[in-house]
């Protein structure tokens, strides 16, 4: 683990999640969008020429990830992205360690037009699980639990799963208290969202590209704060 990155209110790790998150402290949410367990070869030609999809394989996306990352003993909330396949073990380990929790989504409105013997990858999931205290917070309207937007291009980011804004801001919205922990950075969507809400942010993120490009939407995000401030 290399010395963190401070830019304002957020603090960036690069580095592994799994061992630096234990050291963190209490946060009042983790908001996590780990690595997806489903199987990521198939569906011929048109999976095959897919950016997004050949970076998941690439990066080993598409392997799961251990849940022991998330605990009531860090954040009084967690806010946890997983695949259709991994609702009931994700939803059942959640159900052991809070009081409560929701199932939301977000609705791609441009999805991939593949379907591989299933149904179209139209939705995404996520739990919102909380304990007492830490319960979801925001207007009426936050408080839906599906959000429709558009799939911005994996290339954009040059990452594959990059979540849109209009998602991560109303997910910021949503979780209770000022400090926001996600484990699983990327480029840093749910970082740019704290740090637009005023929020305390830390981030980690083993992929140095990815890190940088966080580093760089991050402190664009709060250089508009500090001139909008």
């Amino acid at each position: 683990m290399t010395s963190p990155t401070i830019i304002g209110p957020a603090t960036l790790y690069l580095g592994d999640a799994y061992a630096i998150r234990p050291t963190l402290g209490f946060f009042d949410a983790d908001v996590l969008d780990p690595p997806f367990l489903y199987n990521a070869v198939g569906a011929g030609k048109h999976r095959k020429v897919r950016y997004a999809t050949k970076a998941i394989i690439a990066e080993n996306m598409a392997n799961g990830f251990d849940h022991q990352i998330i605990s009531p003993l860090w954040a009084g909330g967690v806010v946890v992205f997983c695949h259709n396949d991994q609702l009931p073990e994700v939803g059942a380990h959640l159900k052991g360690l809070f009081r409560r929790f929701i199932l939301g989504g977000w609705s791609k409105t441009n999805p991939m037009p593949v379907a591989n013997k299933h149904y179209l990858y139209d939705t995404e999931y996520y739990f919102h699980a909380w304990n007492s205290g830490y319960h979801p917070v925001g207007s009426i309207a936050d408080k839906r639990r599906f959000t429709s937007a558009p799939v911005a291009s994996s290339k954009l980011f040059n990452h594959p799963t990059v979540k849109p804004a209009a998602l991560m801001d109303k997910i910021v919205r949503n979780v209770a208290g000022a400090s926001i922990c996600d484990p699983f950075m990327g480029t840093g969507s749910t970082g740019v969202a704290a740090v637009r809400a005023g929020k305390r942010f830390v981030g980690i993120e083993h992929n140095p590209a990815h890190f940088e490009t966080a580093v760089r939407r991050i402190t664009t995000a709060f250089a508009e704060m500090e001139r909008a401030a």
